[in-house]
């Protein structure tokens, strides 16, 4: 018998960027061979459930969804990656924003089929709200993807 070791390396929390693949099998699928939308939501959830937790190295649930935009339907057969990225935080909310990447794989063509917004709150295991760390922004683009969460945050409050 072989006695292995396991490193077990530290990571840094606050990891802002996720990156998920799913193979579209057809049991996501409907009758015409198209992705279910719940389907897909399901996965959504789960990938801004990785990206949340990941940042803020906390438990994280869904408190809303922004907005889902369906671009391009999602057959059977088809590769999806999910580029999740916090957008914002607040004092113990955050928001991940989702671009769903579909890639026909035999064609070796890609496309834009999704984007997604999931405001999550950061809990301990006790059920209470706790604080997530700030924002770390860094580069233009985080820039305008804070100021746009903001926004969405503003109007979701609002309403």
């Amino acid at each position: 018998m072989i006695n292995q070791k396991y490193m077990i390396q530290k990571i840094s929390i606050q990891q802002p960027c996720t990156e998920m693949t799913v193979l579209v099998t057809p049991e996501l699928a409907n009758f015409s061979g198209r992705m279910h939308g719940g389907e897909l939501l399901k996965i959504l959830d789960k990938v801004a459930y990785t990206c949340g937790s990941r940042y803020c190295g906390e438990y994280v649930v869904t408190i809303s969804v922004d907005k889902v935009t369906f671009k391009e339907p999602i057959f059977i057969g088809e590769l999806l990656t999910f580029l999740a990225s916090v957008n914002y935080t607040g004092k113990t909310s955050l928001e991940v924003g989702i671009k769903v990447i579909a890639e026909d794989i035999k064609n070796h063509t890609v496309r834009h089929s999704n984007t997604s917004y999931f405001t999550m709150v950061a809990m301990d295991e006790k059920g209470n709200k706790v604080t997530v760390p700030p924002l770390e922004i860094k580069t233009e683009e985080q820039k305008i993807r804070f100021k746009r969460a903001l926004e969405r945050r503003k109007k979701r409050l609002s309403s």
